[in-house]
């Protein structure tokens, strides 16, 4: 019985440890799926071919 507390006590320190060091870009919401995972993937890139075609 001791094992699964420290074993639970192990995992809620790790899970709070990357929470913390995440800070406020960690993403916890998953798979992307529809509308906001298209629509965020090509704006990023268009910018970012709008930016390489401006260095040049």
């Amino acid at each position: 019985m001791w094992k699964i507390i420290v074993g639970f006590v192990a995992f809620a320190a790790i899970a709070m440890l990357v929470i913390v060091k995440g800070g406020d870009n960690l993403d916890m919401g998953g798979e992307k799926h529809g509308v906001e995972a298209s629509s965020a993937e090509p704006a990023q890139a268009a910018s970012g071919a709008a930016a390489a075609s401006a260095a040049r």
